[in-house]
């Protein structure tokens, strides 16, 4: 009996390792038909054929294992696939020859030894994903010039934010950002409906409300209240500057509020033959005529806008003091608007009962061409307390001097310095494309002299004009020098008026000393000197020295003239850097100077 079970389980243990080697048989013949004409990188899915008899067929019932089909055609080999280079510092659209340095491509991976030698970064950013997404990350390159005079490169990496396009960043709705169907409003439950969402659409509740009589008997505005303006028949309006929206198109009708300082820049889109001279953003009119209530009683005054100063800017950003009369906007030829708002700056005065005491703008026109779709324009409010003293001025920088930025200039008194709150009232010359202007004949287009920035410009002078050689001298150096001619030049783009010790007096040389039978002058030079101040990873610029040189003739006007009854007069204007190169510094080692006690080796010594 012992020896049935024994055979028993020897001949059942047999049949199972058959049948696990036969399953291992068919699994390796399955994987074989499977991989045929693929790599091992390669997953293909195959359908195996139906081969069952169905209702009505009369196809055949194969014979032997079911294999599948095999396509006719073996799939191509693709290998794999590169890596996508989404990220902006590993893009390079200037690299255009692999392997080999292009010039001044800072992003070529190449030109590790050839930056010192690069001049300008040909494409200073670039960035990777579409410009539709609500960020993108973006790669910056730039170059530095070192001790040496060598160039070394530097570049930052950072994710940039779209604005131009509508994101929603987060949400609180529990249902996602798909919204339920609302609620059908019917005659049981308009009622409900009703105070849920008026709470919502307008405000608070009756009880916090603050009673219409109680607003209007407060003499003046308080903080956050609306400008309000005389409108014609009698009606009240609002104070409105463009500002810009979910995109950077201007939105005209921002209104402007009390002690909030605001300033902000937009763009308006313009068709130039049918804007120039219709669209209201483009005139100064639209900015100047306006009128102010001093506050919101029925009673208050009308404050009128004042108009301060109007600049012309020309193409190369030079800037000319006008007189702001007949500067509308006009279309001169299909492609050029002349006359048109670029900068609005509004400076309003109040008291301390919040009344409005007085109110000014400054403009800057320019043109727009009609390449220029987009036109950009830049607003500014400020509020001053009008407590008795000085309005505060605008500055060149802080502290230092910024390239483009008009020379803060003034007069010295007794104590302290004495300057215009307009920076356009400052040190100036002849303008640049006056060259051909009459010396003697006004008016005179000038131009604030901008720091970091030469010039050369002048006028003509008429030799029959030269009758009284002592006037004619007086009217060229008051022609050269501009009207209220200043005498002092502030160190630094804020140095404060009450610290004359801050500013430097302007010397003047005039060159020949030898008085002549009709001595005048033939050019004014103005050569600045500034230097770098601070620290070497924010230096400062300042003014140390300005020098006035006035060169008159050494011989008779005909010599000079050549026989021509015309006489060149010129005027220019040179910065001149006179820092030291910057060093790094450092502190220096501290001395051990360390005493000892006088007993210190008693008994011994």
């Amino acid at each position: 009996m012992a020896v049935f079970s024994a055979a028993r389980s020897l001949l059942s243990f047999a049949c199972f390792f058959l049948s696990v080697i036969t399953f291992s048989s068919n699994q390796n013949t399955t994987s074989s038909v499977l991989t045929t004409g693929a790599t091992a990188e390669q997953n293909f899915t195959f359908i195996p054929t139906d081969y069952s008899t169905g209702f009505g067929s009369t196809s055949p019932t194969p014979s032997g294992p079911l294999k599948p089909r095999v396509p006719a055609e073996p799939l191509p080999v693709s290998g794999f696939l590169p890596i996508p280079q989404t990220s902006a510092d590993r893009l390079c659209p200037c690299d255009e020859l692999p392997g080999v340095c292009d010039m001044n491509c800072c992003c070529d991976r190449e030109c590790t030894e050839e930056v010192v030698l690069f001049t300008s970064c040909s494409i200073s950013a670039v960035r990777s994903g579409s410009e539709q997404l609500c960020s993108r990350n973006a790669a910056h390159y730039s170059l530095r010039t070192t001790i040496d005079g060598y160039s070394e490169l530097q570049s930052a990496f950072q994710e940039e934010a779209n604005y131009d396009i509508f994101c929603i960043q987060s949400h609180n709705s529990m249902d996602g950002l798909s919204l339920p169907s609302p609620a059908l409003p019917y005659e049981n439950s308009f009622d409900s409906l009703y105070k849920q969402f008026s709470i919502f659409g307008f405000g608070a509740d009756s009880s916090d409300e603050v009673p219409f009589a109680d607003v209007q008997t407060s003499p003046g505005y308080q903080y956050g209240d609306v400008l309000e303006t005389a409108e014609p028949i009698g009606l009240r309006g609002r104070f409105c500057l463009p500002t810009p929206g979910v995109t950077a198109d201007c939105v005209n009708n921002n209104p402007a509020v009390f002690l909030q300082d605001l300033s902000s820049g937009c763009s308006q889109r313009v068709v130039l033959d049918q804007d120039c001279s219709s669209l209201p953003a483009l005139s100064m009119n639209t900015y100047t005529n306006i009128q102010l209530f001093a506050g919101k009683n029925a009673d208050a005054v009308v404050v009128p806008m004042g108009v301060v100063s109007v600049i012309l800017q020309s193409s190369g950003d030079a800037q000319t003091v006008s007189d702001g009369e007949n500067l509308l906007p006009v279309l001169l030829g299909p492609t050029l608007c002349v006359n048109v708002v670029l900068k609005v700056v509004y400076v309003i005065r109040y008291n301390s009962a919040g009344e409005l005491v007085n109110a000014s703008v400054s403009l800057v026109l320019g043109f727009v061409l009609r390449a220029a779709v987009m036109l950009k324009q830049e607003f500014q409010v400020m509020y001053i307390k009008d407590d008795g003293g000085e309005v505060a001025v605008q500055f060149s920088g802080n502290p230092g001097y910024v390239v483009g930025l008009p020379i803060v200039s003034g007069k010295r008194t007794t104590d302290r310095i004495t300057r215009s709150v307009e920076l356009g009232d400052t040190m100036s010359l002849l303008h640049v494309s006056a060259e051909d202007q009459d010396c003697l004949l006004g008016p005179h287009q000038r131009s604030p002299v901008l720091f970091g920035l030469d010039s050369v410009s002048g006028c003509t002078l008429r030799l029959e004009d030269v009758t009284n050689c002592s006037l004619v001298s007086q009217l060229l150096l008051e022609v050269l020098r501009g009207p209220d001619y200043p005498l002092d030049v502030a160190s630094f783009g804020n140095s404060p008026l009450d610290n004359p010790l801050d500013w430097v007096q302007i010397k003047t040389t005039i060159s020949p000393t030898d008085a002549q039978s009709c001595s005048i002058p033939l050019s004014r030079h103005l050569e600045i000197e500034w230097t770098k101040y601070g620290a070497l990873v924010n230096p400062q610029a300042q003014i140390v020295s300005i020098k006035e040189v006035i060169r008159t003739n050494s011989s008779s006007l005909v010599l000079l003239s050549g026989g021509s009854s015309i006489l060149p007069i010129r005027s220019s204007m040179a910065f001149v850097p006179v820092s030291a190169a910057a060093r790094p510094g450092y502190r220096a080692t501290p001395s051990i100077n360390a005493t000892l006690p006088f007993d210190f080796f008693f008994p011994f010594v």
